[in-house]
């Protein structure tokens, strides 16, 4: 999954103009359905950047451990309000849940919005 997201990830800047910075990526196999479902929330919260937030980086971290995955995707665009979250944010709260999963999108007016999930182990 790492090189995937690595992929994604590069080509995604190269063609938008923004920065990623990588703080970790899964050293481990992760379960096929899980990582559908992380390449699911990547695109659709990339593409909510590139789309809505104005945003000149991006940070990424997904671990995977006993104790399940962790993915963080945070902006530093404008911020989500409440109010705004669409279909995009919903695609990505059902992609997690159907692995078990809960994902949260949280958003500060000027700062910039962050998308964590969590998918326990047993998925």
């Amino acid at each position: 999954m790492a090189e995937a997201l690595e992929s994604r990830l590069a080509a995604w800047s190269e063609r938008t103009g923004v920065t990623v910075e990588t703080w970790a990526l899964p050293a481990t196999d992760v379960p096929a359905r899980v990582s559908s479902a992380v390449l699911t929330v990547f695109d659709e919260a990339l593409s909510n950047v590139e789309r809505h937030s104005r945003a000149r980086t991006v940070a990424i971290a997904v671990t995977a451990g006993r104790s399940g995955l962790r993915l963080t995707i945070s902006d530093d665009g404008q911020g989500l309000s409440g109010a705004a979250a669409g279909s995009g944010v919903a695609r990505m709260r059902a992609a997690f849940a159907e692995v078990g999963g809960t994902l949260s999108v949280h958003g500060v007016e000027g700062e910039g919005t962050t998308v964590s999930g969590v998918v326990p182990a047993a998925a």
